[in-house]
């Protein structure tokens, strides 16, 4: 097997997950799509998905089941707000412009 090839089996397997959310109630959500967890507290989650970062904030937060072959994860809490970012830097900034801010 040539290099071109394992590249292209690659690039078949991110592209076949299929990103989507479903919430119930504000206390329980399910994540497909999911690349990987970059952080996670009780407070907040930062997965990279098929389709970008995506952001999760809340409290209690918890992962009640992670199946990182298919790309899904359930996470329960209370659910404050969802949000895509173009890239992880957007996180960082926010932060920053929010700590120079109170200083």
């Amino acid at each position: 097997m040539d290099k071109n090839s394992v590249y292209d089996n690659i690039r078949e397997v991110e592209n076949s997950f299929s990103h989507g959310i479903n919430l119930t109630e504000r206390k329980n959500i399910i994540i497909t799509g999911v690349k990987k967890i970059d952080s996670f507290d009780s407070e907040e989650f930062m997965l990279d998905t098929s389709l970008g970062y995506l952001n999760i904030k809340g409290s209690s937060l918890e992962i009640i089941k992670l199946d990182t072959y298919q790309g899904n994860v359930s996470i329960k809490g209370k659910i404050d707000s969802i949000t895509y970012m173009n890239n992880v830097n957007e996180k960082h900034k926010e932060e920053s412009f929010i700590g120079k801010l109170f200083k």
